[in-house]
């Protein structure tokens, strides 16, 4: 992988505002790949004290976003589905792995599990990007 985009992606997850305020840490970025984790926090709960579906999706959707736009051209999510699976432990360490399934010109395909600390499978995801072709903008 371009080290330049690589190192990119890195900051933009960092100034992201929302990754920031759900505390979304990058671990790994490749071509394709990307790993990124989040601590379950009372804050993320829901109305019966789990973490909320929508903060497992924002989790997912990170690591979608850095995997589908690490080839260094902007591409967009057209479609995602997302199974959950089991409830993470209350202050539990997610990792959600995103990795390109195939990709041509215009789509990409890519699978997301997520897991806990204690390597429970919380979700699973299909998701298809579409590849506009266009530069990232933070690379120029």
């Amino acid at each position: 992988m371009d080290p330049k985009i690589k190192q990119a992606m890195r900051q933009q997850v960092k100034k992201e505002p929302f990754a920031r305020k759900l505390g979304l840490d990058l671990i790994e970025v490749d071509e394709g790949y990307a790993v990124v984790e989040m601590v379950c926090t009372e804050e993320m709960e829901n109305i019966f004290q789990m973490t909320h579906g929508g903060a497992i999706f924002t989790l997912i959707d990170e690591a979608f976003e850095i995997s589908c736009n690490s080839h260094g051209t902007v591409a967009v999510a057209l479609n995602v589905n997302i199974t959950y699976h089991r409830a993470p432990s209350p202050n539990s360490t997610l990792r959600a792995e995103a990795k390109e399934v195939s990709r041509t010109r215009k789509t990409g395909n890519y699978y997301i599990t997520v897991k806990d600390d204690r390597d429970n499978l919380i979700a699973s995801c299909q998701a298809l990007a579409y590849r506009k072709g266009e530069k990232l903008p933070f690379l120029e």
